[in-house]
């Protein structure tokens, strides 16, 4: 396995950005869609800089990743640094390790305020911030994330071939999941605190399957194990009794938030926090476009939003050839 340093020094130095230059893009967020845009809106002869709290977003905590083209297998972990040192060796500036506080738009300039008090200027910017995953928050999420909870199916799925699995949620996404796990593991167990609320469809689909069961009325309280996850502790409303069950693996998908906080009050988003984009990834601002997990597309995919990400910067590339003539 590849070792990636997230050190800013390295990416300090001759990559720093600067204060005094106006850059064409500037791109906030370092995940898949962040890191392909700045890659193609260089290699589009542009001055480009990213501002990201950390490179790799949510790849970084993906174990393992084989539906990458070009990639039989590798940890989220050695993508990332092949990311990173693809778009490090075009001199790319990076500012790692610190929020974007505010944004500003003034004489047709974007003004990027950070938490160390520094200030840059572009002439569009792309949010490609990403999104978290929701979480239980009950004890042992945290411990055992990449090794045996996991909150994409279809990433980490494959590891899980031949094994018992629990999906936490009611809703499509995580009805979703169990299919698609169901394909995979022997055994499928459904936990959801009320009933079933995806769309009937797949609820038909799933009560298809010999090798899902459900457990409903049913809250997780504890996840538990060794190195790797052994099972979960429950308690079920309805009996009014707490229950364990032995699992390998724990899916949880009761949806995601959009890290798009810092941008509400300039672009459009969603009830669900997602910013609205059009077919070229542009938000309801002009100049400022956004990809990746953070926006309204759908399918949350390394490949959709490394794709989304390049839209993004030939959307900025055309938008500034505009404001040039």
């Amino acid at each position: 396995m590849f070792e990636l340093n997230l050190d800013s020094n390295i990416l300090d130095n001759k990559t720093s950005l600067d204060e005094n230059k106006i850059y064409d893009i500037l791109i906030v967020g370092a995940g898949p869609a962040g890191l392909n845009s700045a890659l193609y809106g260089k290699r589009n002869g542009l001055d480009v800089g990213l501002i990201a709290k950390q490179i790799g977003g949510q790849v970084m905590d993906t174990s393992s990743v084989d539906n990458y083209l070009g990639y039989d297998s590798m940890s989220g972990e050695s993508l990332t640094k092949v990311f990173k040192d693809h778009v490090t060796s075009y001199d790319i500036p990076i500012k790692i390790e610190y929020n974007l506080e505010k944004i500003e738009k003034k004489d047709n300039l974007f003004y990027h305020y950070l938490s160390d008090g520094s200030v840059f200027k572009s002439k569009t910017f792309i949010i490609a911030t990403g999104s978290k995953p929701r979480k239980l928050n009950v004890s042992g999420e945290d411990d055992y994330v990449g090794k045996g909870v996991a909150y994409c199916a279809i990433c980490d799925g494959p590891l899980y071939k031949d094994k018992v699995v629990a999906v936490v949620g009611g809703g499509n996404a995580a009805v979703e999941a169990a299919l698609d796990l169901s394909k995979i593991a022997k055994k499928v167990v459904i936990i959801q605190r009320s009933e079933i609320k995806a769309e009937q469809i797949l609820i038909d689909k799933l009560y298809a399957k010999e090798n899902v069961t459900l457990m409903l009325d049913s809250q997780v309280k504890e996840i538990y194990g060794d190195t790797l996850v052994k099972g979960l502790k429950l308690y079920n409303t309805k009996k009014t009794k707490q229950l364990d069950l032995k699992v390998d693996g724990v899916f949880v998908q009761i949806g995601s938030i959009p890290n798009s906080d810092p941008f509400k009050s300039i672009v459009k988003t969603l009830r669900t926090g997602e910013i609205e984009i059009d077919s070229f990834c542009n938000t309801s601002e002009k100049g400022v476009f956004a990809a990746g997990d953070v926006t309204n597309v759908p399918y949350k995919q390394i490949s959709i939003a490394s794709g989304e990400g390049a839209k993004a910067a030939l959307s900025a590339s055309a938008y500034i050839n505009k404001l040039d003539k």
